[in-house]
């Protein structure tokens, strides 16, 4: 049973983020949220442990829930 990966595991995160904001550049709000809708759906599918998924999907939620 897969845990989820929380340590820095990025080959290039620096070229990961530049593609990141080059596929958002010049795209309207809708657009952007079909392209994240898009991303999320692939990389979940990518990973394909539901546990994994549930785990990933807890700790967004909670950190969104934090004051800013």
């Amino acid at each position: 049973m897969s845990r989820l990966e929380l340590s820095p595991n990025f080959s290039d995160p620096d070229a990961f983020y530049a593609a990141l904001t080059e596929a958002h550049r010049e795209r309207s709000e809708a657009d952007s949220e079909r392209i994240n809708a898009r991303l999320i759906l692939l990389l979940a599918n990518h990973i394909g442990e539901q546990q994994v998924l549930e785990e990933a999907l807890s700790i967004a939620a909670a950190d969104s829930e934090q004051p800013r």
